[in-house]
C-alpha cells in the first residue's frame, strides 16, 4: 500500500496531464521524467486513464480521501470520455492536448497521433475497455463501510445500497458535470441511523447543502467529504450545490511546454479550441486577465460551451524572423469540453492557450 501511495504521488504531482491522461511518449507507451508533459506528442492512451481510475477507485476503497476521487473524477470525464466519440462509434487509441493535421501527416514524431477517432485499430484494447468502464460506472459512484454510505461520483441515476444490514435506495437528480446541482432522495423501509459522505471536489470553491430543505451552517468535512450524520427516513432529501465558475489554470513552472500558457476548467470538465469554431493557428491566441469569459450552449454539440475574447497575432511581413512587433487583433472565441472534440469537422485543437499578462 505505501509503495501504491508513493507512486501515487509521483504520478499525480509530477507526470498526470490537466486532462488525467498519463503517458507523455510513445516509446514503451508510458513517462519520461518528471514535469515532461508535452501536448502534441503525448501518448495519453485512453487504456491508461481508464487504468487511473481502476486505480484510484481501489485507493478508495482502502482510505476514502477526497483527492482520490477527484482523480478519478478528472481521468473519467476527460481522459477516457474523450476516447470515445458522441455516438459511441468512433475511437482515440491515443489523447493528445494539441493537434495540427498538416503535422501529424508529416512528422515522425507524431506517426502515433490520429487526427480524427478511428472505427477500428488492429490492436484494439481501447474500444472494449472503455465499454466495459462506461457499462459498470455504478460500481464506482458509491461505497459502504459499516453505518456509512460515501459518494464519490455525481450522475443522474438510482441506487440501492447496503448499509448495516438494510437496503437503502438512493436517488440522484442532477445534470452534473455540467450544472452544480445535485439533489439525492432517500427510499427506506425504516428509520436509518447512518453518515452519508459526500464528496467536495477539490476544484470546487464555494458550496453549500441542505438537508429537507434546512440550510446547514458548519457541516463537517474529512478528507474532502462532507458529512451528515442522522436518522434518515423515506423522503428525505440532501441538496447539494457545487460553484461552478470558469476557471484558468496554469501549470507548474517546471512543465516547459505549458508555460506562460493557460487551460480553461468549469467544475471537472476541461476545455479545448477547436479550428472549426476559432479558425487555423490557433497557437496564435492569447487569452488576456482583462479578457471575460462566459458559459453559453453549444446546438450543435448539445454541450455547454464557453464564449469570450482573446487577441489573435499576425506577422506584419512574410519574412521567417524579423524584428517588428506583431499586429493584435480581438477575436471571439469558443471552447468546447474536451472530451467533445472531434465531433464535427477535422481540424486543429489546442487546451493550452497563450497567457498575456
Amino acid at each position: 500500500l505505501e509503495a501504491s501511495k508513493t507512486l501515487w504521488q509521483n504520478v499525480v504531482s509530477k507526470r498526470m496531464y490537466i486532462t488525467g491522461g498519463l503517458g507523455s511518449q510513445e516509446f514503451g507507451e508510458g513517462f519520461s521524467t518528471d514535469y515532461d508533459l508535452p501536448s502534441d506528442t503525448a501518448y495519453t492512451e485512453t487504456c491508461a486513464a481508464i487504468g487511473l481510475v481502476f486505480w484510484a477507485h481501489r485507493l478508495l476503497q482502502v482510505e476514502p480521501r477526497g483527492e482520490y476521487g477527484d482523480v478519478l473524477e478528472s481521468a473519467l470525464f476527460n481522459g477516457v470520455l474523450s476516447g470515445i466519440s458522441l455516438d459511441g462509434q468512433r475511437f482515440f487509441y491515443v489523447n493528445p492536448l494539441e493537434v495540427v493535421p498538416e503535422i501529424i501527416a508529416r512528422r515522425k514524431d507524431h506517426s502515433h497521433v490520429r487526427p480524427t477517432r478511428q472505427s477500428w485499430f488492429g490492436c484494439a484494447c481501447c474500444p472494449p475497455n472503455i465499454a466495459r468502464l462506461v457499462a459498470s460506472i455504478g460500481r464506482y459512484m458509491y461505497s459502504t463501510e459499516g453505518d456509512s454510505l460515501y459518494v464519490h461520483l455525481y450522475g443522474d441515476s438510482n441506487a440501492t445500497v447496503e448499509i448495516a444490514g438494510t437496503n437503502l435506495g438512493i436517488r440522484q437528480e442532477t445534470e452534473y458535470p455540467f450544472a452544480g446541482q445535485i439533489k439525492f432522495t432517500v427510499t427506506a423501509e425504516q428509520t436509518l441511523d447512518a453518515t452519508f459522505y459526500l464528496r467536495i471536489p477539490g476544484w470546487c470553491q464555494g458550496w453549500s447543502v441542505r438537508v429537507n430543505g434546512e440550510l446547514l451552517t458548519s457541516p463537517a468535512i474529512e478528507d474532502g467529504y462532507l458529512e451528515l450524520s442522522r436518522p434518515w427516513n423515506h423522503g428525505d432529501s440532501v441538496e447539494l450545490s457545487l460553484e461552478m465558475p470558469i476557471e484558468r489554470v496554469r501549470s507548474n513552472s517546471l512543465v516547459r511546454e505549458t508555460m506562460g500558457k493557460v487551460a480553461l476548467r468549469r467544475g471537472p470538465l476541461v476545455y479545448c479550441l477547436e479550428e472549426t469554431d476559432n479558425g487555423e493557428n490557433l497557437s496564435a491566441l492569447f487569452l488576456g486577465g482583462e479578457d471575460e469569459l462566459m458559459v453559453d450552449f453549444d446546438q450543435d454539440l448539445g454541450l455547454p460551451a464557453i464564449i469570450g475574447y482573446a487577441k489573435r497575432l499576425a506577422s506584419r511581413t512574410q519574412d521567417l524572423y524579423t524584428t517588428e512587433e506583431p499586429e493584435i487583433e480581438t477575436v471571439q472565441i469558443k471552447a468546447i469540453p474536451y472530451f467533445a472534440w472531434d465531433n464535427r469537422k477535422p481540424g486543429e485543437m489546442l487546451v493550452w492557450l497563450g497567457e498575456s499578462f
